[in-house]
């Protein structure tokens, strides 16, 4: 693997996003019909400022009893702390970062600080197991 692995060769560019002032039960809808987990939060310049997970909606439970579920926008819900990387961020270090935090995934941005992608836990296994296919079709390889 002596090749530069880095993110923007294997970052996913279709994602879901979502507005910080869009209704909370909208934002689970999407999530629901996308079937994703989270989605990144953007503003009108397409910046990160949040990102909305499953777990950030489960306090709509919390908040309120059982037949009176609360309305709120998705900025009452998302989580702030929003961590980025440049598209030439090492793989490696992407796995580094997924060891030692419980981000699920991570949001890629530009120099102008936009949104251009995403990388998650999965895709790192995606990772893994193609190196894996790579290694033994080298194994394999005919030798002329």
């Amino acid at each position: 693997m002596a090749d530069l692995h880095v993110v923007k060769d294997y970052m996913d560019k279709r994602f879901v996003t979502l507005q910080a002032d869009m209704d909370v039960y909208k934002a689970i809808d999407i999530l629901l019909e996308k079937g994703v987990t989270s989605a990144v939060v953007t503003d009108d310049h397409n910046q990160a400022v949040g990102i909305l997970s499953e777990k950030d909606c489960l306090h709509l439970i919390a908040k309120d009893s059982y037949h009176q579920l609360p309305s709120a926008k998705v900025s009452n819900f998302m989580t702030c702390d929003v961590f980025c990387v440049s598209p030439s961020t090492s793989i490696f270090k992407i796995a580094d970062i997924f060891l030692h935090k419980h981000f699920r995934r991570i949001i890629v941005t530009d120099a102008h600080n936009e949104v251009i992608g995403q990388i998650t836990r999965r895709d790192l296994l995606r990772i893994i197991k193609q190196w894996k296919t790579e290694e033994r079709e080298k194994k394999v390889a005919p030798i002329l």
